[in-house]
C-alpha cells in the first residue's frame, strides 16, 4: 500500500514545502526540525493502523477505560539522513525500541553507484511492527538493501517505510523487490523524475547534507 500524505490539505504540506524551499532549507536546524515534524505526523498516522486494547485508568475522581497501544513499533532510521525523522517518530512512539542502519552510495569510476550497508544494530524483529525512516526514496535501492540486511533479525509482522519525498521509480522498485503483503509506504510527495546521478527532481537536494553539512566524499 502506498499512502501519499501530501494529497490531503494539512499543515503537513507546509513542512514538505519548507524542506524543498531553496532559501528556507539553508537553515539546517529548521530543516532538521521540519523532517522531525514530518516524522511525528507520519507516526501519528501509522498509530491509527496499530492494535489497541482498552485499559482501566484510575483518575483522581473515578475510573475510565481508554484504548491504549498494545505493541510499540521498532523504529529504524537509515543513517545519516534518517536521524531527524527518527527523532520525530520517537516523540510520538516514546516507548519504542530502535535499530540503526548505516548505508551509503559507493560510486565507481564509471560514475555508477551501488548501495553498501556498512553497519546494522537492531533488536529482534520477529512478529514486530517495524518502521524504516529514510527521507528520500530516490531509486529505492537503499531501502531494499536495508530490508535485506534486516532479514537476519527476524520476520516483522508489518513493515512501514516512511519517506518525505519519493520518486515514481523508487516506488516501482519497492513494488518489484519487496513483498506487497504486510508492507506500507508513507510519503509526503511522489516526484516523477530522477537525474543521471539519481537525485529526485524537483526533490530537495541531499537531505543528509542539508541536515548535517556537506560530506568530504
Amino acid at each position: 500500500m502506498i499512502i501519499n500524505l501530501g494529497k490531503s490539505n494539512s499543515i503537513f504540506n507546509q513542512y514538505v514545502a519548507e524542506i524543498r524551499d531553496v532559501n528556507i532549507q539553508k537553515d539546517s536546524m529548521r530543516f532538521r526540525r521540519n523532517l522531525a515534524r514530518i516524522g511525528e505526523i507520519a507516526a501519528y498516522e501509522i498509530s491509527k493502523t496499530l492494535e489497541f486494547q482498552a485499559r482501566e485508568i484510575i483518575t483522581p475522581l473515578g475510573v475510565t477505560e481508554i484504548p491504549m497501544l498494545q505493541f510499540h513499533p521498532i523504529i529504524i532510521p537509515i543513517l545519516r539522513a534518517g536521524i531527524p525523522m527518527h527523532e520525530g517518530m520517537q516523540q510520538i512512539f516514546d516507548r519504542s525500541e530502535s535499530g540503526f542502519i548505516s548505508a551509503y552510495r559507493k560510486v565507481s569510476k564509471s560514475k555508477r553507484f551501488t548501495i553498501k550497508v556498512e553497519y546494522v544494530s537492531c533488536p529482534d524483529l520477529t512478529d514486530k511492527i517495524v518502521i524504516i525512516c529514510d527521507p528520500m526514496l530516490a531509486t529505492g535501492s537503499s531501502v531494499v538493501a536495508a530490508c535485506k540486511a534486516l532479514t537476519s533479525f527476524g520476520k516483522p509482522k508489518h513493515l512501514h517505510i516512511v519517506t518525505a519525498i519519493a520518486s515514481a521509480e523508487g516506488i516501482n522498485l519497492i513494488k518489484r523487490k519487496l513483498p506487497a503483503k504486510n508492507l506500507t509506504v508513507w510519503t509526503g510527495a511522489i516526484d516523477e523524475e530522477l537525474t543521471a546521478q539519481a537525485y529526485i527532481v524537483p526533490g530537495l537536494g541531499d537531505a543528509g547534507d542539508l541536515s548535517f553539512g556537506n560530506k568530504l566524499s
